[in-house]
Parts: C-alpha cells; structure tokens; sequence
C-alpha cells in the first residue's frame, strides 16, 4: 500500500534545466493560489494548469496527478518548519526559554498568515500522509525539537522528556491550526503566543521543580495542560 502511494505521489521526473525547472516553481506557485481559494476538495489539475499558463499535459511531464501536487507543496511545508524550528531551537546565544517563546510567537504568526493552504494541505493528508517521505519529514521535526527538550531538561528520564516534547508538539500544532481558522490581527497573535509560551513554561518549569521519582505534571485526571 505505502510503495503504492509514494509511486502516485512522486514527480515523474526531476526537472535538470533552469527552463525545466522555472516551469515547475510556476506550477507549484499556481497550486498555491488554487489551493487557497478553492480548498482541497476542488482542486484539480485541470485548475493549476489553468492558473499557471501551461497545458496539462506540460503538468502532467511532473506531477502525475493532484496527489503529486499537493504532496510536493506538504513536503516543502515541511522542510520550511523543520529549518525554523532548527534556527530557532539550535541558537545557542539565546537561553532556551526564550527560544521556546521565540518559536510559539513564530510558529502561531506563520499559522495564521498561511491559514488558507495549511487548512487545505491538511484536508488532503489522507492522500499521502502514510508515505515514507511524510513519516521521514515528521521524524525529522520531532528530532530538533527532542534535542532542543534533552537540552532544556537534562535532569529528566528520556521518557519524561519524550512525554514533555510530543505534549508540546501536540498542542501547539492543534491548538494553532484551529487558533488560525479564524482572521487575527497581529496584537490577538501576539497575545495569545504568549500566553501559550507562558503555558509552556509553567509546565517546563514544573518538572525541573518536580523531586526525582515525581510522575511530574503531565497530562491526567484532573490536570489538563491544552
């Protein structure tokens, strides 16, 4: 089923010109715009082609079919956010709550702003989300971010810090996807990055505070952090 799916969403071939590949840069700057006035559900080929100036069929020379597409644009999603949470997590020169906060206040805005296609690319995950190519990309995120957890919690059990980490990941990507469904100028962006790195900090807080052989205060009966 997976070499299945990676087969129908990879690129027929890889562009090696510079014409070849300024056509593909504009396919996919087309897919953009249609993605994020018509949503998933009515996106097609037949529109981007339309969006882009060329013919299907010069489409169709890249991406096989709208999978193909939507996988592309997902992938790049992907690498961006991976990139940010490296710059951010990996400077040194900055203590790690600050860079924690740098992150949300980043993360919630770049939400916000791309609200349109991420809602969209998320609609179409079902179409590539169990390939290996995704399940590399997270794994690559949730590496930065691991080692950026191990830094800011060198006290703490692998396992606590794991808890800790996919805690943070799960709330801030939920919580800012549906944070970004609705319009937001920059001060409610602004204010509500910091009240979740504040969240965040509290949390983190507590379980450098917390005496060894503490369960700590993670999610439970009683004790919701999101």
């Amino acid at each position: 089923m997976s070499q299945r799916r990676t087969a129908k969403i990879s690129l027929k071939k890889q562009p090696q010109q510079a014409r070849s590949t300024e056509l593909v840069a504009t396919i996919l700057d087309a897919a953009v715009q249609v993605l994020a006035k018509e949503g998933a559900n009515r996106f097609t080929t037949a529109r981007v082609a339309e969006k882009a100036g060329v013919s299907v069929g010069s489409l169709y020379q890249y991406f096989p079919n709208k999978a193909a597409i939507l996988f592309r644009l997902q992938c790049d999603e992907w690498r961006q956010t991976t990139e940010m949470l490296r710059t951010i997590l990996q400077d040194g020169g900055e203590a790690p709550d600050d860079r924690l906060r740098t992150l949300v206040h980043v993360f919630l805005r770049s939400e916000c702003e791309e609200a349109a296609v991420r809602i969209a690319l998320d609609d179409a995950a079902p179409l590539y989300r169990d390939a290996p190519e995704a399940l590399e990309a997270k794994a690559a995120a949730d590496r930065v971010f691991s080692a950026f957890i191990a830094e800011y919690l060198p006290g703490l059990t692998d396992e606590k810090r794991k808890v800790a980490a996919d805690l943070i990941i799960a709330t801030l990507t939920s919580v800012g996807k549906q944070f970004s469904e609705t319009p937001r100028i920059a001060s409610e962006v602004d204010a509500y990055a910091d009240a979740m790195a504040d969240m965040f900090s509290s949390y983190l807080a507590a379980l450098i505070r917390q005496p060894a052989g503490d369960p700590g205060p993670g999610p439970g009966p009683g004790r919701a952090v999101a």
